[in-house]
């Protein structure tokens, strides 16, 4: 009689069985796929031996899209129909595409009647999504990892157990959501998304085993996006304790700059030839100290010009791209409550941070050498096929721990416009927080949530996410329901939020998944913005708080009289009390806050007559027919 093979649950019943898990860094320039073999990661390579695919589309009418190297040669020859740098505009609505700066080279969809958000590019294959796109380049990484692999394909029905894709710190939840949508379109087994710079901590992790904690900070400048992180380290614990950076920022702006430069020189305007030419002479300059630059006239130039850049005269063209990023460490820094003799050790992370003065400005901030031992390029997919390796069950004593941060504070809206926020800004996610609310009126049956993200304390500041309403709540009187609502934020970085009145059980939920993201540096603004306007931000909240107050006293006393003023109260007394409410209701549309908290004052203390009566009348009502023996 055969054995019957019985496995633990979550693992599979052939217990050598090796599950095909890659990491894909899905970068702005460049994309990579990467493996555990034999216990150690590797990026993998095409049939020619490149390792990077060009994060580059073409599209055409009479084949299917072209991606990586052949569509990056169409970039000069073919702009409108090839599309690059995609990963900048993924995730934004159209009408954010306007702030973009500098603006993507391509023409935009206007449909009349056309209400959806998501950009559509026109080419000649016709409307194209940026999740298209990037489906598109995902769709290649994995047919690669799987010929490599299993010598398969897609179309032999070949599949990957499963995927972790890196996304920048700083993509907001419309931007995650967008790649995890390009995942999905792409046939891809989504495991989790990643933050690029908790990958590459994951990368160096493995090689330096602390018994103490110690901080790390994780620098990532890649071609479109920056990122700087610090992450404390413990015996194989990550936690992210602050994260910052621009998700416009980039190698991508170095070469805009300098393409503007050689614009000048040519009396021409900037185009795709001009930045294909500052890219190739930025790469040179890694490298060399000068560079001799040609340029003929041609379609694209409208004069010739030769001479010769050195790398001093490159490193003044884009010392402005570079300062940025030091001044974001800066703020970093101060957010996880570290100072620079604090930092262990600095990890470089993406291609960008080849450029010499890179790493001249991030060894003079933190005063050594940061780490690059690890190929700058290939770090991220390496920390991402490592923690895909973990996710799929191959590494069973794999005690890796991720923890990553919100990049905003998540919250809602309450009565006078303001922000009462839930999450608060670098909180360690997964999490769930909950508070509890109440109503305004009586006999009040709905509750309309509004959620939002930002730093200030008015919503009108902030940025909203999504609203929904929670019905069907019983009459009952102003603040007796009680209103749960709860955020939770997964290890992608995504939200849902639900409402529950917890006296009848009624609940409505909601998962945010907006189809757009912020706009250029909203993110960073958001955080300057709560600086800069912090006296005035506690300034408006106090003044809404008390039209707030205001209001409800005026709606309590309102609905009192209504029941039984007429009962409890002469013409004169009745006529005193309205007008001192009327004065409150006048003061209320003022704008000084310690005027209305005064008038508030004084209505209270001018009807404690009115509510010793009623008190009075309630205690009679109760005891009448009620003999004294009974009580």
């Amino acid at each position: 009689m055969a054995l019957l093979q019985i496995s633990e649950p979550g693992q599979a019943a052939a217990p050598h069985e090796h599950k095909l898990a890659v990491g894909i860094d899905l970068g702005t320039t460049n994309s990579l796929v990467a493996t555990v073999r034999s216990g150690s990661a590797s990026v993998l390579d095409d049939q020619v031996g490149d390792t990077m695919l060009p994060s580059v589309v073409n599209y055409s009418a009479e084949s299917a899209p072209e991606v990586g190297r052949a569509a990056f040669e169409k970039v000069v020859t073919d702009p409108l129909n090839t599309l690059a740098s995609i990963k900048r505009i993924l995730g934004k609505s159209s009408a954010e595409l306007q702030e973009i700066t500098p603006q993507p080279p391509y023409i935009f969809s206007e449909k009349s009647g056309d209400t959806s958000p998501v950009p559509k590019i026109l080419t000649a294959a016709g409307e194209i999504t940026p999740i298209e796109v990037s489906a598109e380049i995902l769709k290649s990484l994995k047919q690669r990892a799987l010929e490599t692999l299993v010598g398969g394909s897609m179309l032999d029905g070949a599949e990957l157990d499963g995927a972790v894709i890196t996304v920048p710190a700083y993509f907001d939840d419309a931007q995650r959501q967008a790649t995890k949508d390009a995942a999905k379109l792409a046939g891809i087994k989504l495991l989790r998304l990643l933050n690029e710079p908790t990958a590459a901590a994951v990368a160096y992790g493995l090689d330096v085993q602390e018994d103490e904690s110690v901080v790390h900070a994780i620098y990532d400048l890649g071609g479109g996006t920056f990122d700087i992180s610090i992450l404390r380290l413990t015996r194989g614990v990550f936690e992210v304790m602050a994260t910052g950076g621009d998700a416009m920022l980039g190698g991508d702006d170095m070469d805009h700059l300098l393409a503007e430069w050689l614009a000048i020189k040519t009396e021409s305007r900037l185009n795709p030839y001009l930045l294909m030419k500052a890219r190739r002479v930025k790469e040179e300059l890694t490298e060399r100290d000068s560079v001799e630059i040609e340029l003929e006239e041609s379609d694209s130039l409208a004069k010739s010009w030769s001479g010769n850049l050195t790398r001093d005269k490159f490193n003044s063209i884009v010392e402005p791209i570079v300062k940025r990023t030091v001044r974001l460490m800066r703020r970093a820094l101060r957010d996880a409550g570290v100072a620079q003799e604090d930092i262990s050790e600095v990890v470089l992370v993406g291609g960008s941070t080849r450029v010499p003065l890179v790493r001249e400005m991030v060894e003079e901030f933190f005063g050594y050498p940061p780490l690059a031992g690890i190929d700058p390029d290939q770090v991220v997919a390496i920390g991402a096929a490592i923690q895909a390796d973990i996710l799929v069950g191959n590494k069973k004593d794999g005690e890796l721990l991720l923890l990553d941060v919100t990049p905003l504070t998540l919250g809602l809206e309450i009565m006078g416009g303001m922000s009462e926020g839930v999450i608060p800004r670098n909180t360690t996610i997964p999490v769930a927080r909950a508070q509890e609310f109440t109503t305004f009126k009586d006999g009040q049956s709905a509750i309309s949530i509004h959620v939002v993200q930002g730093e200030r304390d008015m919503v009108v500041d902030n940025r909203s996410l999504a609203r929904f309403e929670l019905r069907g709540i019983p009459p009952m009187v102003a603040g007796a329901a009680r209103v749960r609502v709860t955020f939770q934020v997964d290890a992608d970085g995504l939200l849902s939020v639900s409402a529950r009145e917890e006296n009848s059980g009624v609940q409505a939920d909601i998962e945010v998944r907006p189809s757009y993201g912020l706009n250029d540096g909203e993110i960073e603004g958001m955080l300057k913005e709560s600086y800069q306007y912090a006296t005035e931000d506690r300034d408006a909240r106090q003044l809404s708080e008390q039209k707030v107050e205001a209001a409800r006293t005026i709606e309590a006393l309102e609905s009192a009289l209504a029941k039984d003023g007429s009962k409890l109260l002469n013409k004169d007394e009745m006529d005193t009390l309205r007008n001192k409410m009327q004065e409150l209701i006048d003061i209320a549309a003022g704008d000084d806050a310690s005027i209305i908290e005064k008038k508030i004052e004084q209505l209270n203390h001018d009807s404690e007559f009115y509510a010793a009566r009623r008190m009075d009348q309630s205690v009679n009502s109760a005891l009448s027919g009620q003999r004294v023996d009974d009580i």
